[in-house]
Formats: C-alpha cells, structure tokens, sequence
C-alpha cells in the first residue's frame, strides 16, 4: 500500500503518534488509506449538500474494510461568478483544484480516492487529478437540481438569464423577473438542464470513472445517497484488482466520451476539458476527430436549453446514460470493451438498460439531426478550430454572412447589447477572452441570452477566443483558436469587415484582401494581450501566472510542460 511509507516501521513512529491524534485505533491505522475529496461550500448551490454526500461515501469505505479520510477542495460557482471579474477565476480554477489534491495525495500518502464534485470546473479539475496521480479511484458527483415551475411552465437558470433580456426590450418588467428569479432554482444540486456541470458528470459515467446514474440522478432523491455508498464501497474493490484511471480513461473510452457527448449535444465547454483530461493521462486528442465522430453519431436526446422542457431529471426517468449508451452500443458507435470503476466492461455494464422513453430518447431512425450536437469549425479565422452547439440550433446546415462589430473585451459588448447597438445580420466578435489574454478564458451566458431574451440569437452571429456557458444557445461560436493576445486573425479584425460562417461545411472565414490582412499583421504588438492580462490580474497573483502558462483552447487551456534544459 502507498500508506505503508507514512505508517509502517520503527521510523513511522512520529507518524503514528500523529494519526493517533485524529483519534484513529490501530485498526483504522493498519487498513487502507481512502481519500475522501469533497468540494462542499456553502457559497455554490451544486454542492451545499455534499457533506452528506460524502458521509455516504465513507460509510461504504469502512464496510469494505478502509478508513476514509474527508479533505477539501474549492469550486466556483460559474453562475454566481458570472458577468463580472468573478469569470477571470471559474476556469483557471480546475488547475488549482488538481493541483491541490496532488499535494495533499502526495504528501499523506493515500491509498485510494473518492472525487466528490458537482459543478463546472470541479469535475474536469478532479479527473485530471486522477489520471495524473493514477490510484484506484472513483466519482460521485452531487447530482442536478431538479427545474422550477412558473407560470405553469419549468424554468431553470437560463430561463432567468433569458428573461433579462426581456426585460430590458420592455418586453417584462422587472417585478416580473422577480417573480422568476423565486421560482428558477428550487433544490441543490447543478443546474437543471444539460449545462456544462452536467455535462461533464455525464461524460465521467462514460468515460467508466463513476457508476451508473452518476450524470442523472436528482441531488435531492435518497438514490443518490445509494450511488455514494455504493461508490465508497466500490472504490475498495478497485483497490484490491489494483484496477487504476489509466486502465480505464483510454482513446478509446474519450473516444466514446465524444460520441455521447454528440449524442445529447453537451456543453461546448467539453471540448476544453476532454483534451485536458486526456493530456494528463498521455492520452493523444485531435479535435478533427471530433467533427469525425459527430458525422457517424446524430444526437438523438435534446434537453435544455436546446430544448424546452426537458430536463435531466426527464433523462434519468427514460433510463439514463447506460440507455443512451446502450442505443450507440448496439449501432457499433462505442467501444463496449472499455474497462470501468464497475469492475466489468461497459458492454457488461450496460447490458440490461433500455430506452424507457423515446420522447426524451430518441432512436437512431428518428433523431434530432443526422451530425453530433457539436461541430469544430476551421477557416482563416480559426485555423486551429472553433466550437459551436449546433444541437441549439434549429437548423444545422446555416450559411450566415455578416458584419463585423468588433469589442476588446465582454463588457463592452454586453453594454452595445443591452443599448440596443446589435441589429441583424450583425457578428459581433468578442475577443481578448481567451485563456491567456482574458485571462481565463471567461464564459459568456450574460450576451447570448440577453440576445436570446431580444430574439437576436438565430439573426446575430456572435464569436470569441473566449467560451460560452452550457446554456448559451444560437449562433454562438467560441475557443476561436489561435487567441487574440497570442497573434491570431481574431486580433485583426476591424469594424464593418465581412465575416462567413458555413456550418454546413464547417468553415468560419474573414473576408478580406489578403493584402490587407499582411497589412493588419505588421501592426500588431504581441504584448498586447499580455498587458491587458495583467492589467486585469496583476503580474503576481495567481491569474497572472496563469495567463504566462496556459495554451491555447485547442489544447484544452491545460498548462505548459515546462521542459528540462
């Protein structure tokens, strides 16, 4: 056992006498050393209810013979931090949070780990943990929220987004809005609809590393509980077979993570985190493959906000990820032969599930569209890719030709947005947001659904080398790859200049003389996104040696290896 080397001979006697004082018997001290990592706070509605959660955890550790030990990590709420300085911190927070429990796994000298997240940034954080540090490990996720009910609808969180733009075209009052805001988050949990917390929780119950209903479980039904005690105890089982991430987290396994993530068109911010995850466990990651994937997979379940209506709660009662996987399985879409934290492979796992509901899942011979509800975008303006929710779309196969609005920061568009400067056919381009020159690579909800609100967001392009939310909807393209404060074309776009979005073919282009662009090249100062970096983190707070450190989108925003010599 790793614990032996804090516990065991002559020379752990200061050791022991330590852990004597956590009040641990010899019992506890002779058996495996458990992990407990739990992202509580009372600041993120996602995870106030997780100290329960991991009371479940470890209950089942210690009934299959291990001592579980609780520590901590931070987690933003993307939400609350949303639309102010708060968004600088929400992505470069996953560093920080497998960063932590690197230190903390190392220095103690733990046997095996249980992640506890539940919202955006946590859950990417942990698993990158997990591959990089590579002992038995499981996940048990808070689970989502369950959706409001207003006005003889269900509403969530992007219903409250979306009605400020209502509000400000005079279309709602504010008492209105009130009203709503009441109404929309009535549990704990991660939001309703499929946003990037859910995203991700899905995904790690594909990719092998939770159990079954880890994604769609409610945070507030008593099955929750079950899963976490079932996860603690399981965690031990896969002490015992020796049975680590990297057996698990595979090509293959992100392989099928992609083709389920096409199949119910997740949050676009996947895509930052699937490579990242991979990066850690040497795992290669190509985003063409990713539009390769989506060309073989339709999306046959559609859930907020892609839809109204549907939410995962829907998904869970219509059976689930294992029938959603079950459906690609029998169509040879997934490798059923991966291993998972079960024990067994995902086709042993999933043998027994069914569509429960072809409202919410739908089959392959009547899905929502023929591609994936992602598409990777390349042209001049992203020769290194760009990234739209295609499956929030109502139709696939657009051609959108427009005009340039261009703005240096979020800000400053959200105020042209809300001062009514927007019309259509217009493409506003937000750039200076990426991960190095936002810093931190801010999420956008606030723009996109006060254009929702407006009803802009089928007639007004809007584009970034910065990210949006899991609800933003409409023709919203980010991770414009290379960034602005990198050098890349986004940098040198000017007012009035013709953009060309073909998602047919999957092409984003700038229209212009190429005699102009060298023209606009010269001009550039390459300090310039760092200055405007620093200027918003400082040189020597963490998001200023963040911003020295990250990569681009298409890498994942994960960090540089710094190389020996």
């Amino acid at each position: 056992m790793n614990s032996d080397f804090v516990k065991k001979g002559v020379d752990r006697a200061p050791h022991r006498s330590l852990f004597r004082a956590l009040g641990l018997t010899d019992r506890e001290i002779n058996k495996p050393f458990v992990g407990i990592i739990n992202s509580f706070t009372e600041l993120v509605p996602g995870h106030m209810h997780l100290r329960q959660i991991s009371d479940a955890v470890k209950a089942g550790v210690r009934e299959n013979g291990g001592t579980p030990f609780e520590f901590s990590t931070i987690a933003v709420c993307d939400g609350i931090a949303m639309g102010h300085v708060g968004m600088h911190f929400s992505l470069a927070s996953r560093e920080l949070i497998a960063d932590s429990i690197e230190v903390m796994v190392r220095a103690h000298g733990l046997d095996a780990l249980v992640f506890i997240p539940s919202c955006d940034k946590v859950v990417p954080g942990m698993l990158m943990a997990a591959l990089r540090l590579n002992l038995p490990s499981i996940v048990i996720s808070g689970g989502p929220m369950l959706p409001g009910r207003f006005e003889d609808e269900d509403v969530n969180l992007i219903t409250v987004f979306e009605a400020v733009g209502k509000v400000h075209t005079g279309q709602k009052s504010e008492e209105w809005l009130k009203d709503l805001e009441y109404k929309a988050c009535p549990t704990c949990g991660s939001c309703a609809g499929m946003f990037t917390a859910n995203s991700m929780n899905c995904l790690t119950e594909v990719l092998g590393m939770a159990l079954p209903g880890n994604g769609t479980i409610p945070a507030v039904y008593s099955e929750r509980l079950l899963l976490a005690k079932e996860s603690g105890y399981q965690v031990m089982e896969l002490l015992k077979r020796d049975i680590k991430p990297r057996d698990i987290v595979t090509k293959d396994s992100i392989n099928n993570g992609i083709a389920i993530d096409m199949a119910l068109g997740c949050s676009t911010n996947t895509i930052l985190h699937l490579p990242a995850i991979a990066f850690e466990g040497d795992i290669e990651f190509n985003l063409d493959e990713i539009n390769t994937i989506s060309d073989n997979v339709p999306q046959i379940c559609k859930l907020s906000p892609a839809v109204d209506g549907h939410y995962l709660v829907d998904l869970h009662e219509a059976g689930g990820i294992s029938a959603v996987l079950k459906v690609l399985l029998e169509a040879g879409l997934i490798n059923g032969s991966v291993q998972t934290v079960s024990g067994c492979t995902m086709a042993e796992r999933v043998r027994n599930s069914t569509v429960k509901d072809e409202n919410i899942i739908r089959p392959l011979s009547n899905p929502y569209s023929e591609r994936g509800g992602l598409s990777i975008l390349f042209g001049n303006l992203a020769p290194d890719g760009a990234v739209i929710k295609v499956g929030a779309l109502a139709q696939q196969d657009i051609v959108f030709e427009g005009t340039a609005k261009v703005f240096d920061s979020e800000d400053l568009a959200a105020s042209a947005i809300r001062n009514g400067e927007i019309k259509e056919g217009d493409v506003v381009i937000i750039r200076y947001e990426g991960p190095c020159g936002g810093p931190g690579m801010r999420e956008m909800l606030g723009p996109t659904s006060v254009l929702a609100g407006m009803g802009l967001d089928a007639s007004v392009a809007l584009l970034t080398d910065g990210r949006f939310s899991g609800g933003s909807r409409g023709l919203s393209i980010g991770h414009i790859s290379p960034e602005a404060a990198l050098g890349g074309e986004i940098a040198f776009i000017e007012d009035g200049d013709i953009i060309r979005i073909d998602l047919k073919n999957r092409t984003i282009d700038w229209v212009l003389p190429e005699e102009e662009k060298i023209k606009r090249r010269r001009s550039f100062d390459p300090e310039k996104g760092l200055e405007k970096a620093f200027k918003v983190a400082g040189r020597t707070g963490y998001l200023g040696r963040y911003a020295q450190f990250v990569q681009s989108a298409n890498k994942g925003a994960a960090f540089r290896v710094v190389k020996e010599g």
